[in-house]
């Protein structure tokens, strides 16, 4: 038999530019790449292309990296685990390090009582397993979510989820007896969402169907908007009133991004459940849900996990990454860094018509840009400014359900000299567009 031989395509040129044609033709469009340069590697909040190219990281692969990319403690914590068994299935074989890392996350996160954690793959995994916990525990089945939301992209997820481009448009119909309201972000928009609340409990479903309220303390694809304060006091007010449970989905806020381990500490308020995942693990594929001890019982034996939930190098990985939060005090300085930031935004904002809002929650950081005249959403302006940073080797997200939010989500453990460095490129880029 003769040896397989290898396809022309392995020896075609390794150029972002060939690379992004097969990318084309190998993958399908639905799975969206802002990028048209492929990474070789990276350190900290620092990567470079295939082609050599440097880029200053502030997208954090979407809030994953708050302890950078590579991090040596949390590789090698993988590394060490990679020599003694890589899967059991956690169901079938379990191991220590499961137990004594939701062990630690039962000891820090801001619910009362005794708490239990499972750990599953991917943030979309924790939000529906949320739901099936709250359904099985209540056993209601409605869920309250929010206009502007992003909890996902699987099918229930993407129900939750408040916004139709790109998540919804055409992957109708969804789970039922899933409904939305306002979110609550300003003194109107509270009021606004306390009318629909009222109304929703009127028209569509009564309270005692209701098995849970979920939301973001700070929305993430919806524009980087803080919950308003008074609002998260109502929904515990509100819930305890009709024995529904509050659901606190961290997912975005989680470990150190916000200046506190988790957002919900800002609130004075505890929730039943909180969802965990992106910066949880350091890159690896690690999320959770813990909550109430008698509310995460709620489900049968079997009822919860995955053939992959909480995977060994995950877990491994979480474990350093507690570690570096607390020996590299990770709260404090996201807190630093995002008081800067935001400083610098406002000083901007007053010379620069374009720039709308500024808002943020220690380093969960955005500024909206507007037409001068009409204060209208600028989406266009948005996208051009994140290009010519791109061009400049700064890589930006944009969010907002208008498309005109820039987001800032530079590793936490990012040096000063390069953060200082990203925002001088930032500069460079909006002095382009808007002079």
């Amino acid at each position: 038999m003769n040896a397989p031989q290898k396809p022309e395509t392995l020896n075609a040129p390794h150029t972002n530019a060939a690379w992004h044609q097969r990318r084309l033709a190998a993958t399908p469009r639905g799975v969206g790449v802002f990028g048209d340069f492929f990474i070789d590697r990276a350190k900290n909040a620092e990567l470079w292309d295939i082609e050599g190219r440097r880029f200053i990281d502030f997208a954090g692969g979407i809030a994953v990296l708050n302890t950078g990319h590579v991090h040596p403690k949390v590789q090698a914590a993988i590394a060490a685990q990679l020599q003694r068994f890589t899967h059991s299935c956690y169901q079938v074989v379990p191991y220590a390090e499961y137990v004594s890392l939701a062990e630690r996350i039962n000891a820090i996160v801001p619910i009362d009582g005794p708490v239990k954690t499972a750990f599953f793959s991917t943030g979309a995994e924790a939000i529906e397993n949320a739901m099936k916990i709250a359904r099985a525990a209540t056993g209601r089945s409605g869920i309250v979510a929010f206009g502007g939301a992003f909890h996902g992209r699987s099918l229930f997820a993407v129900s939750l989820t408040g916004k139709v481009q790109p998540y919804k448009a055409g992957f109708g119909p969804f789970p039922p007896e899933v409904y939305h309201v306002p979110f609550p972000v300003s003194a109107d928009s509270f009021e606004d969402a306390k009318k629909a609340m009222a109304q929703l409990f009127k028209a569509d479903i009564e309270p005692s169907r209701v098995a849970a309220i979920v939301f973001e303390p700070v929305q993430g694809e919806g524009g980087f908007n803080p919950i308003l304060p008074a609002a998260v006091q109502w929904l515990r007010e509100l819930c305890d009133a009709h024995g529904i449970l509050l659901i606190a989905d961290e997912v975005q806020t989680g470990f150190a991004r916000t200046g506190r381990m988790f957002a919900m500490e800002h609130f004075g308020v505890r929730p039943d459940l909180m969802t965990l995942a992106k910066s949880m693990a350091g890159g690896t594929t690690l999320s959770a849900v813990c909550g109430r001890a008698a509310v995460m019982d709620g489900p049968a034996p079997g009822g919860l996990g995955g053939t992959y939930a909480g995977h060994p190098l995950a877990i491994a990985a979480a474990h350093a990454v507690l570690d570096v939060m607390e020996e590299e005090g990770l709260c404090a300085r996201a807190q630093r860094l995002g008081d800067q930031l935001i400083a610098t935004l406002i000083a901007k904002r007053a010379a620069l018509q374009c720039i709308g809002d500024v808002r943020g929650l220690g380093a969960m950081v955005a500024c909206e840009f507007v037409d001068p005249k009409t204060g209208a959403p600028d989406a266009d302006t948005t996208k051009r400014v994140q290009m010519a940073a791109l061009r400049r080797g700064l890589l930006l997200l944009s969010c907002g359900v208008n498309a005109n939010v820039i987001r800032f989500l530079f590793p936490l453990t990012i040096e000063d000299a390069v953060f200082n460095e990203g925002l001088a490129v930032f500069d460079a880029a909006l002095a382009e567009v808007v002079a």
